[in-house]
């Protein structure tokens, strides 16, 4: 849910890239690309904007990559379900109980949904009173492999064209626990708060009774989040002007989405997992939709990936700000604006009167 999935539609970062003579377009538009490279970022020349935990695994344990930007979903820490007709309302109700955590078989991509799952029930069982050792957490190993489906390896001109091939917002592939607890074999399940959520709620089986997104504290609004940026050292060390067309795009996008946001809303609504438009609507209207590496999104980064390092998620660890590299932005928010004032200085010159622009740099 950001400015690169709002403009799979507007295809503003593609004509950024046109300007410098360059093709820009989606990672599985050719056959020979599968999905891994969304996880594993083996191609020098891709740009990644997505969930937290992959590229932090990526940096810490398998090349370097720089960290260009990223957007924070406001509230979806994450929620705890269990059956709606259970007598269950309270957390401390689950003593004893079963609580499902996944596990993909999967060993080329990172158990990113595990990840979340893991780092959002220990943390609503903290807020009760609670630990691992009050409750039976039980494992549910499943497969995790649509992504080597030959039809899913057909060529995509935009990312939302998956979606003509899924009905994602009623496929339980990406929901793998909801069957288990219906069924009875666990008494709850983790799922994003909102998103997730709404869509499992409305079928009248389930109901939350924790939901972290109700708490102030913003540091629990960590499920896979931010969502980030990442580019590899190859690019912005010998092509840094492909990661600057990129991030004005960003820029030129998130603005717009920030002003348009029911707009915007209905362009994710394609791709989300809300329930429907005004669900997205409600979950983006607090949403800075331009990606930036504010202190705070830092600082949101630093705890998934301190999370993922004590739970052996990941093998090494690394400083977030050292992974920072906020000048790919500062540039691509000055040439904006030099280029904004250029052409609207340039408007209400006489015709064919040339403009000298002296740059200033910003910050």
């Amino acid at each position: 849910m950001s400015a690169s999935n709002v403009d799979q539609e507007l295809g503003w970062t593609r004509e950024e890239f046109k300007k410098i003579g360059v093709e820009y377009a989606f990672l599985r538009s050719r056959r020979e690309n599968d999905w891994y490279p969304h996880y594993i970022h083996n191609l020098d020349n891709l740009i990644r904007f997505g969930g937290l935990f992959p590229p932090v695994h990526v940096h810490a344990d398998i090349r370097r990559t720089r960290l260009l930007g990223a957007t924070h979903a406001s509230r979806e820490g994450g929620c705890l379900l269990v059956r709606a007709r259970d007598d269950i309302y309270r957390m401390v109700e689950l003593k004893g109980k079963k609580i499902g955590l996944t596990k993909s078989l999967n060993t080329i991509k990172n158990d990113w949904w595990r990840i979340q799952e893991e780092q959002g029930i220990e943390l609503m069982l903290r807020l009760n009173g609670m630990t691992r050792d009050d409750v039976e957490i039980v494992e549910f190993p499943y497969p995790d492999d649509w992504y080597d489906k030959p039809e899913m390896l057909d060529p995509m001109n935009n990312p939302s064209e998956l979606w003509l091939k899924r009905d994602h917002k009623h496929d339980l592939a990406f929901r793998p626990l909801e069957t288990a607890l219906g069924q009875g074999l666990v008494d709850a399940i983790y799922t994003q708060s909102k998103p997730f959520q709404h869509l499992q709620e409305a079928t009248g089986r389930f109901k939350a009774i924790e939901d972290l997104s109700r708490y102030p504290d913003w540091t629990l609004q960590v499920a896979n989040i931010p969502a980030v940026i990442t580019c590899t050292d190859e690019m912005a060390e010998k092509h840094p002007e492909l990661v600057l067309a990129f991030m004005k795009g960003m820029i030129k996008v998130g603005r717009w989405a920030n002003e348009n946001k029911h707009a915007a809303a209905a362009i994710l609504d394609r791709q989300t997992f809300y329930l429907d438009a005004e669900d997205t609507y409600e979950g983006i209207k607090h949403i800075d939709m331009v990606p930036n590496l504010s202190p705070q999104n830092l600082a949101s980064i630093d705890i998934g990936k301190d999370f993922m390092l004590s739970h052996g998620y990941i093998e090494n660890d690394f400083d977030v700000h050292e992974w920072a590299a906020p000048e790919f932005f500062e540039q691509a928010a000055k040439e904006l604006l030099e280029e904004e004032w250029t052409r609207r200085s340039t408007a209400k010159l006489p015709e064919g009167t040339a403009l000298e622009v002296t740059a200033t740099r910003l910050g």
